[in-house]
């Protein structure tokens, strides 16, 4: 007997992304109209049209609907560890990022949207702190990824001195990038430039180490 289409675990699966992506980007649109502070997660429910509980259940902070690509994020370094074959883990590491900004991936975007997106960002006292502590809890998972994938221990100080430079020298470029933009020179360009200069520094103090 046929099951039905949406019952089945790929259907359920997509339409439960395709509900996350319709509520962040809501929230997203909001935020950006009126400031992180004055929209309140009824009025999200309201506009994207499901309940407030549904909101909690995909988003269980108001600061995650703000930043929601860093499991993707981290789904992305896991898969090309995972693949490298026989490159150092930090090598493998920046072969992606070179990739995803060669490809314009949306994490690495560089237009009017994500200036709008970071200046409500820095509007926000609330949104600041959480950008902070993210970028200190991506750091560390990326230690961790790094360890593992040299076969050392989760909390081995060479992998976490690697992940903080990396995640530095990507922040960095990124803010970087924006600028030129801004600036009305090439973005891509100059997020190359200074990611180029942090990752030499990098190989430069893990030299001697399995990492590159």
């Amino acid at each position: 007997m046929d099951r039905d289409m949406s019952n089945q675990p790929g259907h359920r699966d997509r339409k439960k992304a395709a509900t996350r992506q319709v509520i962040s980007d809501v929230a997203t649109r909001l935020f950006v109209e009126r400031g992180f502070e004055n929209v309140s997660i009824d009025e999200i429910a309201r506009e994207t049209g499901v309940a407030r509980k549904t909101v909690f259940n995909y988003f269980p902070r108001k600061e995650d609907l703000v930043f929601d690509r860093e499991e993707e994020s981290r789904e992305l370094v896991r898969q090309a560890l995972a693949a490298r074959g026989g490159q150092p883990p930090i090598r493998a590491f920046q072969t992606l990022m070179r990739a995803l900004l060669e490809d314009r991936h949306p994490i690495f975007r560089i237009n009017q949207r994500p200036i709008r997106f970071w200046r409500t960002v820095a509007d926000s006292p609330a949104l600041v702190t959480h950008a902070r502590k993210l970028q200190g809890t991506l750091a560390d998972d990326l230690a961790g990824m790094l360890a593992d994938a040299a076969g050392k221990p989760p909390h081995d100080p060479h992998a976490r001195l690697a992940a903080a430079m990396l995640m530095d020298t990507l922040v960095i470029a990124y803010g970087e990038a924006l600028r030129a933009f801004r600036e009305k020179r090439k973005p891509a360009a100059a997020f190359a430039d200074v990611m180029e200069r942090g990752f030499a520094g990098v190989n430069a103090a893990l030299a001697g180490t399995v990492y590159v």
